[in-house]
């Protein structure tokens, strides 16, 4: 673990925040995808507790139609850093009739999630969950709080928040609430990558420029694999490109790129004039896409 002592302000932030849910809650949990964003989670707790273990497990809900190089990434990561894995699925829930599979043009799991992450927290009594989103991805991302209340149904109601003066973080909680905590809610994506390239944190290479079987839909690079819907007429095409966000193969669209190295990500970060939520294929689905699926208990 490189630089633990140089000083970073966006760093101890998260590091306080972080302390301040092991003091305040009796079982936490992180969630993980297995992105960039929670793997600088993982991290950010390793200094917070260190020389100690992390002492909360981690969470992953997994869709089924995950990149298979995000899945390998995490298992690698786990088992390098003796981390308690905790997966749930969402065929699970299909199976048990809780949700419905998708059918289409546009057919994803991403928002199926919801209900496999609840269940979860029920099962087990999960009452702060610790997740990477940051008020730059998307607006209203934006509105939340650091410790973000859900209601006993997994809610969460914007006009509800309460106020985070002078950097005091409340985690009383009624019975059956529980708490999403988002410790780089301040940072920016090219923070995230500087903080990575810093730490020479690895990542999966799907971050990184490769060639891949895609084909092109409104405006966007979307991943020719047997879980994406495609009709005939979108011919498959092999390009070079890399992910900014992942989520999973139905909802991410890739990016034409040539960036190689963790130098080469930063630079095209730098450069860019897009949000990397601009390739984020469930986010434009309506205006208030993000909105509507947090006030029924996504992350």
């Amino acid at each position: 673990m490189s630089n633990l002592f140089i000083p970073n302000p966006k760093e101890a932030e998260s590091i306080h925040i972080l302390r301040e849910v092991a003091a305040q809650f009796e079982k936490p949990v992180l969630l993980f995808s297995g992105g960039k964003d929670s793997i600088t989670l993982v991290r950010l707790a390793q200094k917070a507790f260190y020389p100690a273990r992390i002492p909360f497990p981690l969470l992953h809900i997994d869709t089924g139609h995950n990149f298979p190089e995000t899945i390998e990434f995490r298992d690698q990561l786990v088992a390098e850093l003796g981390l308690e894995l905790i997966v749930r699925n969402v065929q699970d829930s299909i199976d048990q009739g809780k949700v419905t599979e998708e059918r289409g043009r546009y057919a994803s799991r991403n928002t199926l999630q919801t209900t496999t992450l609840l269940d979860a927290i029920e099962e087990f009594k999960f009452d702060a969950c610790i997740g990477g989103a940051r008020r730059d991805e998307e607006k209203a991302r934006a509105k939340e709080r650091v410790f973000s209340v859900r209601d006993d149904f997994g809610q969460w109601d914007e006009k509800n928040q309460r106020p985070e003066l002078f950097d005091m973080l409340n985690g009383q909680i009624e019975q059956g609430q529980n708490v999403r905590v988002f410790p780089i809610s301040n940072w920016t994506e090219l923070d995230v990558w500087e903080y990575i390239k810093t730490e020479n944190i690895q990542i999966p290479s799907i971050y990184f420029a490769h060639k891949r079987e895609v084909f092109f839909r409104d405006g966007m690079i979307w991943t020719a694999n047997e879980h994406v819907f495609r009709e005939e007429h979108e011919q498959v095409e092999e390009k070079m490109v890399r992910f900014r966000t992942v989520g999973d193969m139905t909802c991410t669209a890739a990016v034409l790129s040539e960036a190689t190295s963790l130098e080469d990500v930063v630079n095209e970060i730098r450069a860019s004039t897009i949000s990397e939520r601009g390739a984020r294929i469930d986010d434009k689905r309506s205006e208030a896409a993000m909105e509507k699926r947090k006030k029924v208990g996504y992350f």
